[in-house]
């Protein structure tokens, strides 16, 4: 869904943390690089932290010398992550932040493209996503640290709007379009993202009028184990949260409590934790505009959605996990960001700033990202 043009600002979070064994990587990253070697993504450290509260820590701006907009984030470690946005856009660091790489694809980059999605396994491998109608929506993936790219897909359907993909695991994904004649588009890949095919539509339920997705954050389409994925929805009468148990094939669709019923509003973006605890977050992305009821929970894989009893006060527009910590997540906007502890039924707000995506890494490392240029790595203090 062409749109998002949204606010400024800074925040603060916080971490009391505890040592703890090393644990699985959380659910919806690849557990593997894309050469089948175990991921630096999927190998969190000995010793592992533990949140247990989000007090006593903060997030640390990492200065990135550019202006672009980063809506598309992968954390892959406290010292790797990869950043996409604005203007064919993609940097990297592996120390932490205290530098950036400038890796763009140089053809994103001539032609101005909006990269609004990337899902990276480690260093040196990552899959991008821009979006658009027609051949602006293209998939790149590059196995050299962003050195190189290669474009291995472009939409050659003008009704087609591509908005996010994610990855089950180092062979398979997916990458979702807006309805194209009345339905969602799935586009699948099964080697890593080197070839996609469009999979049939049979299996996908009818769109509402109006209704798309939000490329807001990468977290319009989300993954948790080998075969589970979410879809979230807004713009139609109201905003649903689509699920497929066996990578897209076939869809169940059910109704959010997050309020939809105009093109602004609806779910932004999902966060599973398992196959079957979830969290959806949105609201109404116009500046100054409320957005009330703005966080649902599901404890049955989307079956069905729980209005928050305390959701984040506006608009947000993306949501993480914090890993380790079975009931605490992040919520991030334009207006700040907001910490849940208790598995989403209540959320507090911290201090107010823009980011407009946030992702942890197994070993704990959680960053976000947003307009001019902001990037920044939650850190005790």
């Amino acid at each position: 869904m062409r749109l998002l043009h949204v606010g400024a600002g800074l925040f603060a979070a916080a971490l009391v943390a505890v040592g703890a064994p090393a644990a699985p990587a959380r659910a919806g990253t690849a557990p593997a690089s894309l050469s089948g070697e175990p991921s630096e993504r999927s190998q969190p450290s000995a010793g592992a932290a533990v949140a247990q509260d989000l007090r006593g820590a903060g997030w640390e701006l990492k200065e990135t010398g550019k202006t672009a907009r980063f809506r598309g984030l992968a954390a892959v470690s406290r010292s790797t992550a990869w950043v996409a946005g604005s203007q064919g856009t993609v940097l990297r660091t592996v120390d932490g932040g205290r530098s950036w790489q400038d890796v763009s694809p140089p053809d994103a980059v001539a032609q101005g493209l909006e990269l609004r999605d990337i899902e990276a396994f480690d260093a040196r491998r990552a899959v991008a996503l821009s979006i658009g109608e027609g051949e602006a929506s293209r998939v790149w993936r590059t196995e050299d640290g962003g050195a190189t790219w290669t474009e291995t897909f472009r939409n050659p359907d003008p009704r087609a709007f591509y908005d996010c993909l994610t990855f089950f695991d180092a062979r398979y994904g997916l990458a979702m379009s807006d309805p194209v004649d009345g339905r969602f588009r799935i586009l699948s890949t099964d080697d890593g993202g080197r070839n996609w095919r469009v999979l049939p539509a049979s299996g996908m339920p009818d769109a509402l009028p109006g209704e798309a997705g939000f490329a807001a954050s990468g977290q319009c389409l989300v993954s948790a184990g080998p075969r589970d994925v979410w879809l979230a929805t807004g713009g139609g009468a109201s905003a649903r949260v689509l699920h497929s148990a066996d990578r897209g094939l076939h869809w169940r669709v059910t109704e959010s409590t997050v309020p939809a019923g105009d093109p602004a509003r609806g779910v932004f973006a999902l966060a599973f934790r398992d196959r079957t605890t979830g969290l959806a977050v949105g609201g109404d992305y116009r500046t100054g505009q409320a957005s009330p009821q703005a966080a649902a929970v599901s404890s049955d894989g989307g079956r069905s959605w729980r209005q928050a009893a305390t959701p984040p006060s506006a608009y947000r527009s993306g949501a993480a996990w914090f890993p380790y910590a079975r009931g605490t997540a992040l919520a991030v906007g334009p207006t700040g960001t907001d910490v849940t502890t208790d598995g989403g039924r209540s959320w507090r707000a911290l201090e107010p700033g823009s980011f407009d995506t946030v992702d942890c890494a197994a070993d704990t490392g959680c960053w976000a990202a947003g307009e001019k240029g902001r990037v920044a790595r939650l850190e005790r203090r």
